[in-house]
């Protein structure tokens, strides 16, 4: 894995020199700390800091034809690219390094723009076709690898993250007030916003080409997509599961290909432990595992993971974490990020890929994405009771099913009857609507928005349900409920923060690469593709990865109750009755006034209320979550001068 960097100038822009790209590269080392690489020519500068997996001595970049017509600096893995060059070998293509990159460049030779639509991966590509004069931009199907790019002044800038584009004096520093109030809503700005005003995102599955005249076109190459509720899939489950363990097993297969050791992160879950056992059949010899450990049993799995180690004889990591280490080092996470965030959640996988890279492994095979394809959030669940209890909405025995939510919580929501009625009862009449499923979440998360200073909560007063939908693609009305709560998940919280905030950017702050096979995109059309009554069985979740468990898996692991990652939130950042000496520094009157961002007094009296450890339930902890992250957000990348990039925040003391 790599980070990727370049600005190309159009006919009205100032050509873009060494140094500028150099400086951008210099931002991104932590993404790729084994070599960089730069290449320039009149109008155009690409820059490449490599994490060095495959082809170790030949794979530096930027790589060009044999022309040198045709240039790419590339952050990712084409996990087909071995098929690929068999295939453009037999067309006359030929290759001077036995790298993937290489794919893309002779791909781009024989198909044009149409190159990404035969990709297997999880990438991000900046491709110069220097006869036609433009630049294509692309990036993976389900938003793995990251992608930002910003056009002003006549030219485009680029970047992995966006410290990179910061580094360029021209690119202005503002907060876009909509994204933020899109964070305190679904956790992740929708589309193609960032947090930064005028810095946009390339979409998951989304190519961009830009011309040397200035103009630019996007095209969506894949997406979700979903079969008409109506169609009658007869398929047995026996057969569905063969099917499953098929694709699963090649994706793991083809995930597993390095010439660096690859290991596993093991959660203690169903997902990781599944993954682990695929690659357990086509790697021989030690296998090194890691994971996570809590000293609070609310948020430890360790019983579960000893389980699956023991049960594929790995050697083994565990990493313990506590409060204080999440409070000492969450400034450093955000800096990583580049985003406010409602959960503490990222700090410790941070902590985690540390020491992965220091035992010496750079790729880690991971659990994520399988809730996403195979419905294994308690989201889809309450959803099908809430749907259920909506057909009768006075019913007394319906309601009562959502007692079987959110077991593994100390706080949950649904301990008090009456209050789960109350709250789970609201808007029952719209249960037929896209992003029905959805509602109780963004409900809870939008009370953030309260504490937003006016005229930033002013750009908030939209209908929040409604806007997800639009993003809907046609057809969308004939998919069954499930299927829509699926793919809003997808387009909101997935690519925007799971894959972000929780994946690449943690695991890249020490130089590691994750993969994750239930998001190749093929275990994605397949996993859609099956009745919905297979991923979802009443209430059972992920059914049909749980029937396929039970053949390779610890019994336990399969029947064990779901139970979400997560991390001590609010708690982190007082000790004693203290707060830690940044976050008093931050919700200090004076900075609060000064970042302006927030209504002061509710916010002063949302942290003396966690700091006496009074904080409730999500509500709380989210709140001051995000608004700490939003505060150091500020701090690191809007109150530094033109140009100038923090460096990576040393971790604080406990006062």
């Amino acid at each position: 894995m790599c980070g990727i960097a370049g600005i190309v100038s159009t006919r009205m822009g100032r050509p873009p020199a060494e140094a500028e790209v150099r400086s951008m590269v210099d931002c991104l080392r932590h993404r790729g700390p084994d070599g960089e690489g730069v290449y320039v020519e009149p109008g155009v500068a690409l820059g490449h800091a490599r994490l060095s997996v495959i082809d170790l001595a030949g794979g530096a970049q930027p790589l060009a034809n044999e022309d040198l017509s045709v240039w790419v600096s590339f952050n990712g893995e084409i996990f087909n690219y071995l098929e690929l060059t068999r295939m453009l070998k037999k067309a006359g293509h030929r290759f001077s390094t036995h790298t993937d990159t290489e794919v893309i460049v002779h791909l781009y030779e024989e198909y044009g723009v149409d190159f990404v639509s035969h990709l297997n991966g999880q990438f991000a590509i900046a491709l110069w076709d220097g006869k036609e004069r433009r630049l294509i931009l692309a990036r993976d199907h389900v938003g793995i690898r990251p992608l930002f790019f910003c056009v002003t002044g006549g030219r485009i800038y680029f970047a992995s993250e966006v410290k990179g584009l910061l580094a360029c004096p021209e690119i202005a520093r503002a907060l876009d007030p909509l994204a933020l109030t899109e964070i305190f809503t679904y956790w992740a700005p929708l589309g193609d916003k960032t947090p930064f005003a005028g810095i946009r995102s390339l979409q998951p599955g989304y190519a961009a080409i830009f011309s040397e005249d200035g103009r630019e076109s996007q095209f969506c190459y894949w997406d979700w997509r979903f079969p008409a509720q109506e169609c009658q899939d007869r398929r047995l489950l026996s057969e569905c599961v063969e099917g499953l363990d098929d694709i699963l097993m090649r994706a793991v297969q083809h995930q597993a290909q390095a010439d660096v050791p690859v290991g596993a992160y093991v959660s203690g879950g169903l997902d990781s432990a599944m993954v682990l056992a695929y690659l357990r059949r086509f790697q021989e010899g030690p296998l090194r595992t890691f994971s996570l450990r809590f000293d609070r049993p609310e948020f430890d799995e360790g019983g579960y993971q000893k389980q699956v180690v023991e049960r594929f004889g790995t050697d083994h990591t565990e990493v313990m974490v506590g409060a204080a280490e999440i409070g000492g080092h969450f400034s450093e996470a955000v800096w990583h990020t580049e985003s406010p965030i409602l959960r503490t959640a990222p700090v410790p996988m941070m902590l985690l890929a540390a020491k992965v890279r220091d035992a010496g492994v750079k790729v880690i095979m991971t659990g994520e994405g399988a809730d996403e394809t195979l419905a294994g959030y308690d989201l889809f669940r309450e959803a099908a009771v809430r749907r259920f209890w909506a057909r009768q909405p006075d019913s007394r025995m319906r309601p009562a099913l959502l007692a079987r939510l959110y077991p593994y919580l100390k706080d949950s929501p649904v301990t008090s009857r009456a209050y789960a009625e109350k709250f789970f009862g609201q808007d029952l009449s719209g249960s037929g609507a896209p992003g029905f499923g959805h509602w109780p979440r963004w409900q809870t998360t939008r009370r953030m928005l309260n504490y937003l200073a006016g005229d930033l909560r002013a750009s908030a007063a939209r209908d929040y349900r409604a806007v997800p939908v639009a993003m809907l693609p046609p057809g969308h009305e004939r998919w069954a409920p499930l299927h829509l709560d699926q793919y809003v998940e997808a387009h909101t919280l997935l690519s925007g923060y799971l894959l972000s905030s929780q994946g690449d950017r943690m695991a890249l702050a020490h130089g590691v690469e994750t993969r994750v096979p239930f998001l190749d995109h093929r275990v994605v059309e397949y996993a859609n593709g099956l009745p919905h009554r297979y991923k979802l069985m009443g209430l059972r979740e992920k059914f049909i990865l749980k029937e396929l468990g039970r053949r390779m898996l610890p019994p336990d692991i399969c029947s064990r109750p779901k139970q979400p990652y997560r991390a001590p939130d609010s708690g982190s950042f007082f000790h004693g009755g203290k707060a830690d000496e940044r976050v008093a520094a931050a919700f200090d009157r004076r900075n609060l006034l000064e970042v302006g961002y927030f209504d002061v007094e509710p916010v002063v009296k949302l942290f003396e209320k966690c700091r006496r450890g009074k904080a409730i339930g999500f509500a709380d902890n989210m709140a001051f979550v995000g608004i700490y992250s939003a505060l150091l957000w500020h701090e690191h990348f809007m109150a530094t001068g033109a140009g100038q990039v923090t460096r990576m925040p040393a971790a604080v003391h406990v006062v």
